[in-house]
């Protein structure tokens, strides 16, 4: 018996400790997967803040308030995502709009409530106009006192219903996660624009705490927007590209905004087409490719615009043919066949009747005609030749020639000629709204997309120093150039402390001719030279004003030495440079279409017309 015990007591022993352990284990296990399988608890504000950083948001836009103070404290007790701040609202949403022109993802703004929220209204209908993507987060009053008049209270919503893609009031804390998906895919998806998240302060508020899960995806029942373009539309369209005598490409910021620059320029190597971009689709097209005509419209060139009108076939792609492009709608290109892809079903024939409309992704539609096009399909060469023959006249008739002589100062042409020298064409530059943005679009070469920035739709002054931050920001070894004038840039100058607190070193060229440059050259030409408030008569010292927030200023009067003082300015990488050109007063913007006519009408000087 003894024997037995003494024998039987370590398996037992053994087994026991064996099956402890497992157990143990199992148990400890359960534990883990209980835990893990426990909700976040999160309050309103860290849901937000964690929302945006599980969407992947590197940067957030913004200006701080009462409203939003719960917010700004949970940003402040996380290191994903960094807080730009600015020194005014609309720099804000400036900012946000130019980060996601320039990479390709969705900018964020953060405004409080009331005045906060209002300041940010011409950076969003600046976005709307251009379909950039933006999500503006806007601070409210708690629930409780919306309606009642409360301080600092606006109706947010309602206030930018015309110039957002959707906007959402954040009812209860729990819904966070999901509109802040849903805001981002409408953003982002179909034709892109800015999208409003309304949060009243309650819904933020750090004592209540709610399980958190961001959504993987998101489904919205009534907005599909349709991607791959219709296979029958597509056939029609190569038929009647491939019969074309006159053809020619019309291309737009949807080329850019789609990512679709490496399929157009195939298709128009392939078949040898002419190219034109708008204003906003600058660089789709290789500037410096010698099928390239340059920008048409209103500023456009001479043989853009002479192209366009003569042409039998025009492949529109994500452009909306808007009033600054075809002048008189009835005189439009009278003899062309139109084909029209657009991610937009409403962009379509809504100015210009389309023979052909495709709804669909420009990248996805192109990559379609460009199969089926293959590489052994061709135009009628000798027609092409033609063709080509016909254009390169037109070519020589203008080239964007213009009055080199000096005896007024400096020709802002000329500055924006030895700027392409000197960056080599290399640099991202963004531009206000004047006689400067025309300059910079027509004598600075884009040879790739999201190099150019500017207001197109809106027309919006107080653009270039924004954009030209956020593009630094966002490509910090590259030149970034504001190309602005003095009506312009002190629209939003205050932000020359943002740049100092945040090591922006962009170079702002200001083309200084002393007054509110196309303004005026439209009084000179409409208005018998009666300049009605356009001069600006009592301007700072703007390079003593760099120097004062902190940064460097060169002054710029001499023709000689212009270059090479452009070439010392850039040559300064770590310091932002304000460059202060003061230019002939007297230059107008040319070609220039005549009002009311067709696209073929312009001035080509002063005292010239076609």
């Amino acid at each position: 018996m003894t024997v037995t015990q003494t024998t039987q007591s370590p398996n037992m022993t053994g087994h026991t400790q064996t099956g402890n352990a497992a157990k143990n284990f199992e148990e400890k296990q359960q534990r883990l997967a209980e835990v893990s399988e426990q909700p976040i608890m999160l309050s309103g504000a860290e849901m937000l803040v964690q929302s945006l950083t599980d969407e992947g948001v590197k940067y957030i836009f913004g200006y701080p308030g009462g409203a939003v103070l719960h917010i700004y404290d949970a940003l402040f007790q996380q290191e994903n995502i960094e807080h730009i701040l600015v020194r005014h609202e609309q720099a804000a949403g400036h900012m946000a709009d130019a980060y996601s022109r320039v990479t390709g993802q969705t900018g964020v703004v953060l405004a409080t409530s009331g005045p906060g929220a209002t300041n940010t209204v011409t950076a969003i209908a600046t976005a709307f106009m251009d379909s950039v993507p933006m999500v503006i987060i806007a601070g409210q009053v708690p629930s409780s006192l919306i309606g009642e008049d409360a301080f600092q209270e606006t109706d947010m919503v309602g206030v930018s219903r015309p110039i957002v893609k959707h906007s959402f009031q954040v009812r209860h804390a729990s819904e966070i996660p999901m509109i802040v998906k849903k805001a981002f895919y409408i953003a982002q998806s179909g034709r892109p624009g800015p999208v409003v998240i309304d949060v009243p302060k309650d819904m933020t508020a750090p004592s209540e705490k709610f399980a958190y899960a961001y959504p993987e995806e998101v489904f919205i029942r009534s907005y599909q927007p349709s991607l791959k373009g219709h296979s029958g539309q597509i056939k029609k369209a190569v038929e009647t590209l491939l019969a074309a005598k006159r053809p020619i490409i019309y291309s737009g910021g949807g080329v850019v905004l789609g990512n679709a620059h490496k399929e157009l320029t195939n298709l128009a190597h392939r078949l040898n087409l002419p190219v034109t971009n708008t204003l906003m689709g600058l660089g789709a097209f290789p500037g410096s490719d010698s099928q390239f005509l340059g920008m048409l419209g209103m500023h456009g060139t001479y043989e853009a615009n002479m192209t366009m009108h003569h042409a039998d076939v025009i492949l529109a792609v994500g452009a909306r043919f808007d009033d600054r492009v075809t002048n008189n709608v009835k005189k439009f290109c009278p003899n062309a066949t139109i084909i029209h892809i657009d991610i937009d079903p409403t962009s379509i024939s809504k100015t210009i009747n389309a023979h052909i409309p495709i709804v669909g992704d420009v990248k996805s539609v192109l990559t379609d005609i460009i199969e089926i096009v293959g590489d052994d399909k061709e135009l009628d060469q000798p027609a092409l030749l033609d063709w080509w023959s016909q254009i390169n006249e037109w070519r020589k008739r203008h080239g964007l020639r213009y009055d080199t002589s000096t005896d007024n100062g400096i020709k802002p042409q000329a500055v924006v000629q030895a700027l392409d020298k000197v960056t080599n064409s290399n640099a991202i530059i963004t531009s206000d709204v004047g006689q400067h943005q025309m300059f910079a679009a027509l004598y600075y070469t884009y040879n790739e997309p999201r190099q150019w920035l500017n207001s197109g739709g809106l027309g919006t002054m107080g653009v270039g120093l924004p954009y030209a931050m956020a593009a630094k920001l966002a490509n910090p070894e590259r030149d970034v150039v504001c190309i602005t004038g003095e009506g312009s840039i002190q629209m939003n100058i205050q932000e020359l402390s943002t740049c100092l607190q945040y090591n922006l070193p962009v170079k702002i060229l200001n083309l200084n001719n002393a007054q509110l440059g196309m303004v005026k050259q439209w009084q000179d030409m409409l208005y018998e030279g009666r300049h009605a408030h356009s001069y600006m008569n009592s301007l700072p010292d703007f390079v003593k004003l760099a120097e004062s927030y902190g940064h460097v200023g060169i002054k710029i009067t001499d023709p000689a030495t212009m270059e090479a003082q452009l070439a010392e300015a850039m040559a300064i990488t770590d310091r932002l440079v304000f460059i202060d050109v003061y230019v002939d007063r007297n230059e107008h913007v040319y070609p220039m279409q005549i009002a009311g006519q067709a696209m073929r009408d312009m001035w080509l000087t002063k005292g010239e017309r076609t």
